[in-house]
């Protein structure tokens, strides 16, 4: 089998140095990009029902990107600018760069865990457990990082800024893919709800994170390609070592 057509479950890249459309040029791939999940933002009069004072806090905890775009707004609509002496503490070094869009980066307390796990994140946290962390969120939270932020004795509040709902994929229901690519367990979640009856068949799945593989497992569904690893630190990076031992199996063969 030989891997010809991608979906990658997020929105396409606004920049032309992605490496998805690097990957698309040297192995002649067509690369579908189509969020599986659409985010809606928590008004900022909802949010202002929650009674949580932003500056109360002095340093945040990020799990994605989207928890970072939705804090900075929240911030801009009700009129508060975040300190510089505010501690950012991101799950992957990918979340940490992408503070750059709101913030100078090389001016500011920013820590990160290597392999993008949270229980590495959490030993950097207890480091700082003088300060008072905010943890800005989906709907759909992870309740083990609360309970591990609580059994740790971190003085920590969870603030939900967006709201996370399954896109409407019923256009892409002809096409078909050689490998689909997720990114959080509300991509799986959306799949199953936009296609109950999805067989996997010969579509290989590739998983970000390891909350995600799990979410593949869970669906009973095969995990192909799981990122990030030592030797593919990303989904780009995953999905070209794949496609390297495909091609050299169809060359054998």
């Amino acid at each position: 089998m030989k891997i010809k057509k991608i979906l990658v479950s997020q929105p396409k890249p606004t920049t032309e140095k992605s490496p998805y459309f690097d990957l698309a040029e040297k192995y002649n791939l067509k690369i579908d990009f189509r969020p599986f999940i659409t985010v809606k933002p928590v008004e900022a009069k909802d949010f202002r029902k929650e009674r949580i004072n932003i500056l109360d806090h002095t340093a945040v905890i990020f799990t994605s990107k989207n928890a970072i775009d939705h804090l900075f707004r929240i911030c801009e609509e009700v009129r508060v600018t975040l300190p510089d002496t505010m501690k950012y503490f991101c799950i992957t070094e990918a979340v940490a760069l992408y503070l750059q869009k709101y913030i100078t980066y090389r001016k500011r307390k920013i820590f990160f865990a290597p392999n993008g796990k949270f229980d590495e994140l959490l030993s950097v946290i207890d480091k700082h457990r003088e300060d008072k962390f905010l943890l800005p969120s989906s709907d759909k939270y992870k309740p083990e990082v609360l309970e591990k932020l609580t059994a740790h004795n971190i003085d920590h509040t969870l603030a939900i800024l967006y709201q996370t709902v399954a896109t409407d994929m019923s256009d892409i229901a002809d096409q078909n893919y050689d490998v689909m690519c997720f990114f959080s367990p509300e991509g799986i979640k959306s799949l199953k709800t936009n296609f109950p009856d999805f067989e996997q068949n010969e579509i290989k799945i590739a998983a970000l994170g390891p909350t995600t593989a799990k979410a593949v497992e869970d669906a009973n569904l095969r995990l192909d390609i799981k990122a990030p690893t030592p030797e593919a630190p990303s989904m780009p990076a995953a999905l070209e070592l794949f496609i390297k031992e495909m091609n050299k199996a169809c060359k054998k063969n």
